[in-house]
């Protein structure tokens, strides 16, 4: 489904090449500043045209159309749309016949019985992440000034030296391939006592949204996998003051499905983007048999330059509705 929340409620919509895209927001309280401006920066660090992004650019400005008044929330539901205006859905037409390895577009046809939009990925298309992250913003506003977010990638193409990183993308560009990254986020200010354990823990919700990101491959808080190799004495967090700081935060910040007041942190492993203008032996299902594909279009080398601050968003939006539940 498209639609996800409890007391922060949201749903996106729209297609790649279709005329919008956009979310609507349910739960948003009423009274919070808010004017299109305050998209810019975070709308601006998804944006492409940095090397190894792609070369569509979008104005992706947003347009506020319901859900505020004089510069506030009105308490009613929060609708954002952003027009699209750069899109070549020629480029698109082979792949319904011949499609992506490792893209949705087979699996969408399998489910919608050919019925889904393919034009750019339609509603599979990264570029619907516009709506998490003008979401993601809204959200911080519902945790106040007092939260801050950090985030930074830390890995491309197995490497962590930040040095190497454009000669990496630029070999895969040369090379007609892609990359992929990590990503880490983390989150202070977030008071002790968030999450509803079980099924509605911190975890489980942050883990539900960061998935539904296209390319998010995997997810851990704190020490991660890496804790499956430490002991006990090792990976435990002592208390050291009365407000529950820890001497170390292995745990991320969550402790048992809930906030603990300590630094939150998750880690985000993003795929290498799928579209690659490099040859590829796949099955065309016209001709009945495996054939070279080409893609053509405009592709991220690297998705994870531009996934990091939806991962930010999916946090920023799963921390909201549970501070809206507290």
């Amino acid at each position: 489904m498209n639609s996800w929340g409890d007391r922060f409620r949201l749903t996106i919509w729209g297609e790649s090449h279709g005329q919008q895209v956009g979310v609507s927001i349910d739960g948003v309280p009423a009274g919070i500043a808010l004017c299109e401006e305050d998209f810019s920066a975070d709308l601006e660090r998804r944006r492409a045209g940095a090397a190894g992004t792609t070369p569509r650019k979008e104005g992706d400005v947003p347009h506020i159309v319901s859900g505020s008044y004089n510069g506030y929330t009105t308490g009613s539901p929060l609708t954002i749309e952003f027009q699209n205006e750069n899109t070549h859905s020629g480029d698109y037409r082979n792949l319904v016949v011949h499609p992506r390895p490792s893209h949705s577009d087979w699996v969408a046809q399998q489910k919608y019985g050919g019925y889904n939009d393919p034009r750019g990925g339609g509603h599979f298309s990264g570029r619907i992440t516009l709506g998490m992250v003008a979401a993601g913003v809204v959200a911080k506003k519902i945790l106040g000034d007092n939260v801050t977010f950090s985030t930074e990638i830390i890995e491309i193409g197995g490497c962590r030296d930040k040095a190497q990183w454009s000669a990496i993308i630029d070999e895969a560009q040369k090379a007609q391939d892609s990359v992929g990254g990590i990503v880490e986020c983390r989150v202070k200010g977030i008071e002790a006592g968030l999450g509803e354990p079980f099924f509605d823990s911190v975890e489980s919700l942050a883990a539900h949204l960061l998935f539904a990101v296209p390319a998010v491959k995997g997810v851990e808080f704190g020490a991660g996998f890496e804790a499956a190799r430490m002991k006990g004495s090792e990976h435990n967090d002592p208390i050291i003051n009365a407000e529950g700081k820890t001497s170390t935060n292995h745990a991320g910040g969550i402790v048992g499905g809930i906030t603990n007041g300590n630094e939150i942190v998750a880690r985000i492993a993003v795929k290498p983007t799928a579209s690659i203008s490099r040859g590829q032996q796949t099955f065309n299902f016209e001709h009945n048999k495996v054939e070279e594909l080409v893609i053509k279009g405009r592709h991220d080398v690297c998705i994870t330059l531009r996934a990091a601050v939806v991962a930010e968003s999916a946090l920023a939006i799963a921390l909201a509705d549970l501070k809206l539940r507290a």
